[in-house]
């Protein structure tokens, strides 16, 4: 996945051990992608759940029902969840194959231009 990301333009900020932190190509939008399952998945802010059947309805590309918290997620918003302080949150997908995550970052693409 990290190979299709960066033929698609998307550049790593920052990295630890199973988080990358992207920027979306020719944007600012802050992305994750998370290695520490057996399919790696791709993290967007909560902001873009309005689009989330639109994202969903792309080909190969399965969001998660609930919502993913990470304390590496430093750019995204934070709530409580089960514990006493709060945790970056955001939305997950999973994708069945490197044309998925093109037309996935295509269209996070768009959005965020506006088209």
């Amino acid at each position: 996945m990290k190979k299709t990301l960066n033929v698609l333009g998307c550049r790593t900020v920052h990295e630890v051990k199973k988080v990358a932190e992207y920027m979306m190509p020719g944007t600012k939008e802050v992305f994750y992608l998370h290695r520490e399952n057996v399919q790696p998945q791709i993290v967007i802010r909560p902001a873009f759940e309005v689009f989330i059947d639109k994202l969903g309805s792309i080909d190969g590309v399965m969001p998660k029902k609930n919502y993913y918290h990470n304390a590496d997620m430093s750019r995204f918003p934070n709530r409580l969840h089960g514990g006493k302080t709060e945790v970056h949150y955001g939305i997950a997908f999973e994708f069945a194959n490197s044309q998925a995550v093109e037309s996935f970052i295509n269209e996070i693409v768009s959005i965020v231009h506006g088209s």
